[in-house]
């Protein structure tokens, strides 16, 4: 009898890991579809500029998966109740809505120049790094009297919806494109827009091992 229970322990069922998600981690969920959405948006705008609705949609997908990505932990809290998987989810769904999307709306918006998209990497890279560093010393910066982190090393990710408010503000203005704030130039043969420099800033922000923000 024993034998046969542990075989039906073993036996898995199709899609068993959805099963075992929490209230919270479809939050999560929802927050890197916003952010994937709106990268598609921004690739079908680039294609179709003449479509601007793709582009405001975008835009406010963001602004929700920021909503999302907070509510994810107060109903985890609220409902006592998270997955093991909690912790990775977040942070993979981050780099999606706040790292990975703002790039590419940069780039859909016209930061196709061969710096723009270095720095535009280098901005994502900064978002993996800092995040793969908070999963690491998570557990070193918590108060264990309140079992919370006490601290940001750097800026957090979502910070970087600042960044996409600035882009929806130079779309409403028609400073994109050949039209972007500060100009375009190049440099050794390759385009640069100036304004580009405010991911590089973001990216160095969020790596920062100086910078500590306190978390509320």
């Amino acid at each position: 009898m024993a034998a046969i229970q542990a075989q039906k322990a073993e036996k898995k069922k199709h899609f068993s890991m959805l099963r075992e998600f929490a209230l919270a981690d479809l939050i999560t969920l929802g927050n890197a579809s916003c952010g994937t959405a709106s990268i598609f948006l921004a690739l079908n705008y680039a294609v179709e500029p003449e479509t601007p609705a793709y582009i405001w949609v975008a835009f406010a997908l963001l602004p929700i998966a920021l909503i999302l990505d907070f509510l994810d932990g107060y109903v985890a809290r609220w409902r006592k109740k998270k997955s093991m998987l909690g912790a990775d989810l977040d942070s993979l769904s981050d780099i999606v809505s706040f790292g990975v999307a703002p790039a590419v709306l940069a780039w859909a918006l016209g930061m196709r120049g061969g710096l723009d998209m270095a720095v535009l990497i280098f901005f994502v890279a900064c978002g993996i790094s800092r995040l793969a560093r908070y999963n690491a010393t998570a557990g070193l910066l918590t108060d264990h009297s309140s079992g919370k982190v006490k601290y940001y090393e750097g800026t957090p990710i979502p910070t970087s919806i600042l960044l996409v408010v600035v882009l929806m503000i130079a779309f409403t203005q028609g400073a994109v494109g050949q039209n972007f704030w500060f100009g375009q130039t190049e440099i050794l043969g390759m385009g640069f827009h100036p304004l580009s420099l405010m991911y590089l800033l973001s990216g160095c922000a969020m790596i920062s091992g100086t910078l500590r923000i306190p978390k509320p």
